[in-house]
């Protein structure tokens, strides 16, 4: 009977060896968490569009030693880019999407906690520093950034706002810690302030600056553009991280690339998307990320972006934001990305050389005439249509806006281009200087407007004070 009992544990034992063998072991987990902001929708095709149209499980790597990989992909989303790179550094998060200045402060943080995250990519930006802007409460008397000494200014503190304001304010003469009074405040706060003029001015990112106006809470004064500094929002990921698992970061990258093109294809489509998941209207991101847009969609690492990194990085020591520098060139690793935009087909050479915006339709939808200057064009998004409507000049687009409204239909956005910098405005907030021919040029600012009308002989109008000439009535309407 002893003996029976043993020979059935040793059996019970071998069946247990046997079954372990043939049980299939656990699968390994790679932890991909992202960071993104997705309602500054220059991120958009790093981190709203990936997640929504569930691109990065198209790229990431499931051969050799990613065969039995488990991804667990994170994402959480942030409200600006210091509290994204809070959670970064403590190894929440393992990539992030921000601007230019929070960046650098993400790099700095990384290394003084003895880490270090690094630069990867870019998402969009502009080489004239475009994006960034200043408003005020719709009836202030405020019309520059002069005019904002002794006033109160709000501002999310470390965000690219910030590095704007700080710089803008320093170009002419006035000291950040004298002659304004900053408050730290976030974009949700900062509506509401500017609404109940308990603020003098907001200095916000991207797409504050242009939603707020449009929203009708707020009047632009003041646009990064003004100081030719490049600006842009790129990806970081920390570099233990990009070591440990290359294949995956250069997946992510191929995903954004395939974001960026899906985006080019139907910017209108995107554009509501983007209002769906985050609340921004789809016109102003239509401003930001349609043809002529205030930023371009660029995941080169361009050297003008790189340049507005180092001024990020001056900037900060200069007006004493941080103690501590930035060896840029260092931060910047643009080995994954070429990687990644060879997998996929994109020459990335030809990117980094790369400088127009995406083009503007070829002809006037009302005339028929060719779209010549595109520092003079203008469009319309008409509700109810897919896709916006574009005009050689800004009065044609005028008499087409009356055209429209006579016959019924609502007008959802009419853009125009500044004449001096080329940056899409929305309409109503702009400045026009109407010669006596009834041709019309538009300006973010007044005094440039009063300029340009007196060299003229003409008169500064907003839209609603213009009228439209008629020899533009008599124009015949496109074929």
């Amino acid at each position: 009977m002893t003996k029976l009992c043993s020979w059935r544990w040793v059996l019970c034992l071998v069946i247990a060896v046997l079954g372990a063998a043939c049980t299939p072991s656990e699968k390994k987990s790679i932890r991909i968490a992202i960071g993104t902001q997705d309602a500054t929708i220059n991120c958009a095709t790093g981190g709203l569009l990936v997640r929504e149209l569930d691109l990065l499980k198209r790229y990431l790597p499931r051969e050799g030693p990613y065969e039995d990989v488990r991804y667990d992909i994170v994402w959480r989303d942030f409200s600006s880019g210091p509290p994204l790179t809070a959670e970064m550094v403590a190894g929440g998060l393992d990539f992030g999407m921000m601007a230019d200045f929070p960046a650098v402060l993400n790099g700095i943080a990384s290394e003084q906690a003895g880490k270090r995250n690094i630069y990867i990519a870019t998402l969009s930006g502009s080489v004239a520093g475009a994006g960034n802007g200043i408003v005020v409460p719709i009836d202030s008397p405020v019309h520059s950034v002069a005019d904002l000494k002794g006033k109160r200014v709000s501002v999310p503190f470390g965000s690219a706002a910030h590095g704007m304001l700080l710089r803008a304010l320093s170009d002419i003469g006035l000291d950040p810690e004298r002659d304004v009074t900053l408050v730290s405040q976030q974009p949700a706060e900062a509506e509401a302030a500017l609404r109940e003029n308990t603020v003098d001015a907001h200095a916000g990112f991207v797409p504050f600056a242009e939603l707020f106006p449009f929203r009708g809470a707020a009047r632009k004064i003041y646009d990064g553009a003004t100081t030719q500094i490049p600006t842009s929002h790129g990806v970081l990921v920390r570099a233990a991280y990009a070591k440990e698992h290359p294949e995956v970061v250069v997946g992510l990258l191929r995903a954004i690339i395939e974001a960026d093109r899906i985006f080019e294809r139907d910017p209108e489509r995107y554009s509501e998307l983007i209002e769906q998941v985050t609340g921004v209207d789809a016109e102003v991101a239509y401003m930001f990320h349609g043809p002529l847009g205030i930023q371009t969609r660029d995941v080169a690492l361009k050297p003008q972006f790189l340049r507005g990194l180092r001024v990020a990085a001056d900037t900060l020591v200069l007006l004493k934001r941080t103690s501590a520098s930035l060896d840029v060139d260092r931060f910047v690793d643009d080995r994954y990305i070429r990687q990644a935009c060879a997998a996929s087909g994109v020459s990335y050479e030809e990117r980094l050389s790369r400088h127009a915006k995406v083009p503007i339709a070829q002809r006037d939808a009302r005339t028929g005439a060719a779209i010549a200057e595109p520092k003079r064009a203008a469009q319309i998004w008409v509700n109810g249509e897919g896709k916006v409507r574009s005009y050689a000049s800004a009065a044609s687009a005028l008499a087409a806006r009356h055209e429209l409204r006579a016959q019924g239909k609502r007008v959802r956005a009419m853009f125009v281009h500044d004449r001096h910098t080329g940056l899409k405005l929305l309409a109503e907030q702009a400045w026009y200087a109407e010669a006596p021919d009834g041709d019309l040029d538009a300006f973010l600012s007044k005094d440039y407007a009063e300029t340009w009308a007196r060299e003229r002989k003409g008169d500064v109008r907003q839209l609603d004070d213009v009228r439209v000439h008629p020899a533009l009535e008599q124009q015949a309407a496109a074929p």
